[in-house]
């Protein structure tokens, strides 16, 4: 059973900065990872679950959601302030039955994806381009 530990992912600046997902805790079974500035309203948040539904189908996600804060005056006091939130959710369902080797292949078919090399894809997610 793997740990749960920091991520490092890198965005897409032309000249890629670090950002450091450390581990909150696990809650009701559910595991999160967050980015933090020391202002909790502001961070960007991982989160793992996994669960077997009654025909004993395995259902891991993913989850990750990046706020954009602003600061806001109001009467004078300046208060960080949620403006929008970005939301990605990843849900594998496995079959009981499956291999290493199957959940294996999701995971890489998944993970080539959405490789930036995929321009397809990138033009459909990143600029919003319909597909015909």
């Amino acid at each position: 059973m793997p740990q749960l530990n920091s991520i490092v992912l890198k965005d897409a600046a032309a000249t890629p900065a670090d950002h450091t997902f450390k581990p909150r805790g696990i809650d009701g079974g559910v595991a999160t990872l967050v980015e933090s500035s020391g202002v909790p309203i502001g961070e960007s948040r991982i989160s793992f679950a996994q669960n077997r539904n009654g025909n004993g189908r395995i259902r891991a996600t993913v989850k990750l959601s990046v706020p954009v804060v602003q600061d806001a005056t109001v009467n004078g006091v300046i208060r960080p302030t949620v403006v929008r939130t970005g939301y990605v959710d990843i849900t594998y369902n496995f079959d009981a039955s499956s291999s290493t080797r199957e959940r294996a292949d999701l995971v890489k078919y998944v993970n080539g994806l959405m490789a930036g090399t995929q321009t397809m894809v990138q033009g459909y997610l990143v600029d919003l381009e319909g597909l015909f």
